[in-house]
């Protein structure tokens, strides 16, 4: 399935199905007035976010683009201090350093060199949105339940993007069989559906820059996951990248007088 139809589908399935489960509480929704929240939330954390990253990742290998993406956590840190005037400590801005060496780390092995400018800014660009996304969304939370905020970026995204890719992809080149059906629905349930309703209400919930910093651990659990069932190897440098990224996760939550923001 081409990737602007893949990453549609799996998040209008997702929205539909956050949905039906929330129906009961529809007159949270409030649609008059909170449309263009639910529009701009769907352009950043999933137009643009998924969006960007299906079209970068045709300009750099998936490793380097996944470490370049994986600048998130620092982003967000930024944002939330000069945003959302969150804490920021020295030794929260270690943590965050320290957290995105950790990930080139242990993506070094798989990264090739091979740069391409369009390539890097569309990477940087994908983590952009992504930051400024969970920072829009925190902002609103006491105006919008975020609920029915994740509820309908999730289907107005994912609606924009699989109309994207009719018009833009071949749609006569999807092959259907066991894998992408299993792939589709295990996207949209768990990796959509439950994934981002448990991180923007953690997000919601806590600090945006701590629980952000535990984004580090996303790319960690793949190559163990790899290393477990796809008899990968465990090097040193994915070694070394687990405890930078674990002394980032203490650093960035440990207490410590802050710096003066807005």
């Amino acid at each position: 399935m081409p990737p602007l139809l893949f990453a549609g589908i799996r998040s209008f399935i997702a929205g539909i199905l956050l949905f039906l489960f929330a129906w009961k509480l529809r007159h949270a929704i409030r649609l008059k007035e909170h449309w263009k929240f639910y529009v701009i939330s769907a352009i950043l954390n999933n137009i643009l976010y998924l969006g960007l990253q299906t079209v970068g990742m045709v300009y750099l290998p998936g490793g380097l683009f996944s470490v370049l993406v994986y600048i998130q956590p620092v982003i967000l840190g930024i944002l939330s201090w000069w945003l959302l005037n969150e804490n920021m400590t020295i030794a929260k801005i270690i943590g965050l350093v320290l957290g995105f060496t950790g990930i080139v780390l242990v993506s070094i092995d798989g990264l090739m060199i091979h740069l391409s400018a369009i390539g890097v800014i569309l990477a940087l660009a994908t983590a952009l949105a992504w930051a400024s996304g969970v920072v829009f969304v925190k902002k609103l939370k006491a105006r919008v339940d975020f609920y029915w905020m994740v509820v309908m970026q999730l289907i107005l995204g994912g609606g924009t993007l699989l109309v994207s890719g009719y018009f833009f992809e071949d749609v006569q080149s999807i092959i259907w069989n066991m894998d992408l059906i299993s792939t589709i629905l295990w996207g949209g349930t768990a990796g959509m559906a439950a994934g981002q309703v448990i991180y923007f209400k953690l997000m919601n919930e806590g600090e945006a820059s701590k629980v952000g910093s535990y984004t580090f651990l996303v790319p960690i659990i793949s190559v163990v996951v790899s290393a477990i069932f796809l008899d990968e190897v465990i090097t040193k440098n994915l070694l070394f990248g687990m405890l930078l990224v674990g002394a980032s996760i203490y650093l960035v939550n440990s207490k410590e007088k802050r710096i003066a923001g807005k």
